[in-house]
């Protein structure tokens, strides 16, 4: 990452900031559907730099692959066909799927955790909320080395989460019915006590104080389990938003990228130029939230800036017009534009999801048309 000297002192060049992203994926069984807990078998199957890429999970039906650091769109797409290729062939060597989908769709009959120390505390502190059924997401992490731009910019764009929660939704199924939400990976979540809309703060100082109050009154163990849905990330020097549900296709998940990367990019400059952050009741906040899980892309959102409740279509569109110059800058209007209108044609994961269902009559044929997609090229 390239930077350059200013008057708040040393700060990235927007051109050059970097992303990458966490993928978490589950392990079905190829017969019944239900989730296999297989994940340890799937990880030592797994060789060189994919092993490397690798991380084990909360349940034992997960994999998380994470990319390396990446300058382009281009490159971390690579990469993330790569992985998703590699994961896929691992679990077929050990009989089960991987697959791209937010939420259990059927059943997860294994619900203990791994055996893991810091998952055993979890375990204990939380209770039956730590043993629901699996849910996936995908994180995008974008290069800001400076905490204090990343907190600020944490503000700004409570605002806007929202219409990115709504592109991602891919979570519709639950128990093998549709519960009438576009995420019930969101809903899912809602149970933690660390999970949610990031709060509003004042400075990274701000942020640390009340990070550790919480942990001194027991609802976090430590400061890596800030699970807000932006926030500095505890490991590395970036911004991570982790609100989206894991994205069907790789294309899907660069779409993600590059939306909040130009987002991150516009905010920062904001924030540089002196503007604040619209103070936003969290109640409000947490309503656009559950909105965005319930209809997606194909209702209404809540405007956070404007009032009242819109066309999600018509806040995507506000989206892009304010961050557009970011996504020219770094490369990705043309890549943007043509997924989205693949988006607007085909429909978010949920909503592809609901039209095989609806179809077919067949979880079955879901879970083939996911497989599918989860390791296309």
């Amino acid at each position: 990452m390239a930077y350059r000297s200013a008057t708040a002192g040393i700060v990235p060049d927007l051109s050059t900031l970097t992303l990458g992203v966490e993928e978490e994926f589950l392990l079905l069984d190829p017969d019944s559907g239900r989730n296999l807990p297989v994940a340890d078998q799937v990880l030592a199957a797994l060789r060189g730099p994919a092993r490397d890429q690798s991380r084990q999970e909360f349940r034992h039906s997960m994999v998380e692959m994470v990319t390396p650091v990446c300058a382009d769109l281009g490159e971390l797409r690579a990469h993330l066909v790569a992985l998703r290729r590699w994961a896929a062939e691992a679990a077929t060597a050990v009989g089960a799927r991987l697959v791209a989908i937010g939420a259990t769709p059927l059943a997860e009959p294994h619900l203990t955790v791994p055996d893991e120390p810091r998952y055993h505390a979890m375990s204990r502190r939380y209770g039956p909320v730590a043993h629901d059924p699996a849910v996936c997401g995908c994180h995008v992490h974008v290069g800001l080395p400076d905490r204090e731009l990343a907190v600020r910019v944490c503000n700004h764009l409570r605002v806007w989460l929202p219409v990115v929660q709504a592109i991602t939704t891919n979570s519709p199924l639950h128990d093998g019915h549709d519960t009438g939400h576009a995420s019930w990976r969101s809903m899912q979540l809602e149970r933690w006590p660390s999970i949610g809309p990031t709060p509003y703060f004042d400075s990274a100082a701000d942020y640390d104080r009340t990070v550790d109050e919480l942990i001194a009154a027991g609802i976090m163990l430590d400061a890596a389990m800030v699970y807000w849905y932006a926030r500095p990330s505890s490991a590395y020097p970036t911004v991570e938003v982790r609100v989206g549900d894991v994205c069907p296709s790789v294309d899907d998940t660069v779409l993600v990228a590059a939306l909040v990367r130009s987002l991150v990019a516009t905010l920062a400059d904001d924030v540089r130029a002196g503007v604040t952050a619209t103070p936003i009741r969290d109640c409000l906040v947490a309503a656009a939230h559950w909105r965005a899980a319930h209809d997606g892309l194909d209702g209404e959102l809540i405007d956070l800036r404007g009032g009242g409740t819109r066309p999600a279509w018509a806040l995507v569109d506000e989206l892009m017009a304010v961050i557009a110059p970011a996504l020219l800058r770094h490369g990705d209007l043309g890549y943007v534009l043509a997924q989205l209108a693949r988006l607007r044609r085909d429909g978010t994961g949920a909503t592809r999801q609901r039209r095989v269902l609806e179809r077919t009559g067949d979880l079955r044929a879901v879970i083939d048309d996911l497989v599918a997609r989860t390791a296309a090229s």
